[in-house]
């Protein structure tokens, strides 16, 4: 496994959250410190999404490679002292910290688990630290088809094959066929029918926020993308993306 070490400007970017060992492994993207940070001792790692482990949840089935990226982390984390570097929201509503890693010899963990293709990149609007750099990792590993990448569990899909993945985390790539603002909502078409074929939406909210970043909604038609989010059936498959680092403009 690639280890990568974090550049200090990128670290810059974290506000320290103090220093904890890793005591447990819950999953690929879960761990247990050996003391209270903030009030928790859980971390989830920010900004990644590991193959999901059942956990006791009945009726759940385990995703490919959940076994080989729980296996990962503890190989990176057990008995190490991590240092947490907090870049936005900074717990969960399970009151899970959600912080970046930073082994006590510099090893980023969540840049590893990228490398290693043991996770993807699963980012928030309000915790959208070091997103850029995790992409670039992601991609890498994609390229290079480590771990999940060579399953097609995770392979990426067409906008023609969303309906056979409503309800579940996929990434998709295509090309823009048109784009509506309708009371401020955007629509990112894929196809030909808004009602049944694959659709983007931003809220108002939203629409605003890509605007202040330099984005306008209008200026994805006709460029190829990659989307990434959780599938939702509304008038056809749909995404609604929360924040511009979901969608990856791939023909600049």
């Amino acid at each position: 496994m690639l280890l990568l070490v974090v550049p200090p400007a990128a670290a810059d970017e974290l506000v320290s959250g103090g220093s904890a060992m890793a005591v447990s492994v819950v999953d690929g993207d879960t761990i247990l410190l050996d003391r209270e940070i903030a009030g928790s001792r859980e971390v989830r790692l920010v900004g990644l999404q590991a193959p999901k482990l059942p956990l006791g949840r009945a009726g759940f089935r385990e995703w490919p490679h959940a076994k080989e990226a729980k296996a990962g982390l503890e190989k990176l984390v057990l008995g190490r002292m991590l240092d947490l570097g907090f870049g936005g929201q900074r717990t969960d509503r399970y009151n899970r910290l959600l912080a970046h890693l930073t082994r006590d010899d510099g090893v980023w963990i969540q840049g590893a688990m990228l490398d290693a293709g043991l996770a993807r990149v699963y980012s928030f609007a309000d915790n959208r630290a070091r997103v850029a750099e995790m992409l670039m990792r992601e991609r890498g590993a994609r390229t290079a088809r480590h771990g999940i990448w060579n399953h097609p569990y995770y392979a990426i899909r067409t906008p023609d094959e969303t309906a056979k993945h409503i309800n579940s985390f996929e990434l998709i790539e295509g090309t823009v066929l048109g784009v509506a603002i309708v009371s401020g909502r955007a629509y990112i078409n894929f196809g030909a029918n808004w009602r049944t074929d694959f659709t983007v939406t931003l809220t108002a909210k939203t629409t605003r926020q890509f605007l202040q970043e330099g984005i306008r909604p209008e200026n994805y038609k006709g460029r190829r993308v990659r989307v990434r989010g959780w599938l939702q059936s509304r008038d056809g498959p749909m995404i609604e993306a929360t924040h511009s680092d979901q969608i990856e403009v791939l023909d600049k």
